[in-house]
């Protein structure tokens, strides 16, 4: 097992009706009255995706939401002017890197908000096959604030395929983590055992939030409200 930077920590479990505490992200958001059906579900995070090849590429205004929702978008490759101006002109709060970003552009467009008064968080994006070396997060340590794990597909996420999340009980970081990837009304089970595995551990915050799309949609960008407020009450009961 790596174990670039574990430490020694108290085992602990969750009590007894004890909630999970994840966060939820709904992402691929793309119908300004759908947004709004949605933040009144309360997701900690709101995903709006500004890549062109995406089937929910967001190319317009945002509505007003709440100021607790983290308005996130997701970029694939893109130029550092480009990320700026679009989480200016749309005051983002989370950056979320979906393509093959290296740290060094990671810092690079840290410093860049950073000059600019800025400090949205900065998610970091892993895709995962049939294995994945964990290695290759080292060098986004300190830099991300998060990373997310999506399944490697065809597409840039919204492939709706999940990986095995058995992968993940080798987590050898301390940054915490968004777990993607195909997520479903009926993964909450699952979720839970996985989130369960980190309190026995004495890490009960690097599962931090469960990042959901394709499977709650009518239809690409259209979420399902019912769906979406059930599975929010299963992560968190």
């Amino acid at each position: 097992m790596i174990s670039y930077i574990m430490q020694e920590q108290n085992l602990t479990t969750p009590a007894s009706g004890q909630s999970t505490g994840l966060s939820l992200k709904v992402c691929g958001m793309q119908q300004p009255g759908n947004m709004l059906q949605v933040a009144d579900l309360k997701p900690t995070y709101m995903g709006f995706i500004f890549y062109k090849k995406s089937p929910r590429y967001f190319d317009g205004k945002l509505p007003e939401l709440p100021a607790e929702i983290k308005k996130t978008g997701v970029f694939v490759n893109e130029e550092v002017s480009r990320i700026l101006d679009i989480a200016k002109q749309h005051k983002l709060d989370a950056i979320q890197l979906h393509g093959e970003e290296s740290a060094e552009f990671c810092q690079k467009l840290k410093n860049n908000f950073q000059q600019h008064g800025s400090t949205p968080e900065l998610i970091k994006v892993f895709s995962v096959g049939d294995h994945f070396d964990f290695q290759k997060m080292q060098a986004f340590e300190g830099i991300a604030d998060f990373f997310l794990f999506d399944t490697k597909g065809v597409l840039r996420g919204g492939n709706g395929k999940e990986f095995d999340w058995q992968i993940l009980k080798e987590y050898p970081s301390n940054t915490p983590f968004f777990l993607s990837g195909g997520i479903g009304p009926e993964h909450g089970e699952a979720i839970a055992e996985l989130k369960n595995h980190f309190y026995r551990e004495g890490k009960p915050d690097l599962l931090y939030a469960v990042d959901v799309n394709s499977k709650f949609e009518l239809k690409p960008g259209l979420k399902k409200l019912k769906e979406l407020k059930e599975f929010k009450q299963k992560i968190n009961s």
